[in-house]
């Protein structure tokens, strides 16, 4: 588990995010929010100057992982599982995504969870401007299971309980 602190500077400075141009500008201390912002830039331009959609695919790559992670604990395994995206408009200049996790969320991954079975819960993400332009939509599916270790032991086959 990290800090707030830690985490974003491990955000910005890990090379994918680094070197894509990608920067987590808030991360607050409950791990429920972050927001991303990617610059236009030279290396992130695509041949018609406006942002590289694989770059734009990455700004939503590992924030929900990273969020569930950090409200979960070390109790569960979190893995992207997939995600797709959905091109609206080019993006010419600095844009944004924000993610979020609410309570609701959390108890609903752990209530899933609870038996042992994986859970797939998905996330929509919105990247928009400064004057809240829609340029892209990504859905990310993420797989979350207790791991080994934490999930309760299983009946034998066969074996037959008596209701209390």
């Amino acid at each position: 588990m990290f800090s707030q602190h830690t985490l974003q500077k491990f955000i910005n400075l890990w090379p994918p995010l680094f070197f894509a141009g990608i920067r987590a500008r808030v991360v607050t201390p409950d791990f429920r929010t972050i927001k991303a912002e990617l610059r236009l830039r030279w290396w992130n331009r695509n041949s018609m100057g406006t942002q590289f959609g694989g770059s734009l695919f990455a700004m939503t790559d590992p924030f929900y992982m990273l969020m569930l992670q950090q409200n979960l604990g070390p109790r569960y395994i979190v893995w992207d599982k997939a995600a797709a995206i959905n091109f609206i408009a080019p993006g010419r200049g600095t844009v944004h995504a924000k993610f979020t996790l609410s309570q609701a969320q959390l108890d609903e991954i752990i209530t899933a969870t609870a038996d042992g079975e994986k859970f797939l819960p998905t996330y929509q993400v919105e990247i928009r401007d400064k004057s809240n332009t829609l340029f892209a939509t990504v859905t990310r599916t993420l797989y979350i299971r207790l791991k080994p270790q934490h999930r309760p032991a299983r009946q034998p086959l066969g074996t037959v309980t008596s209701p209390p």
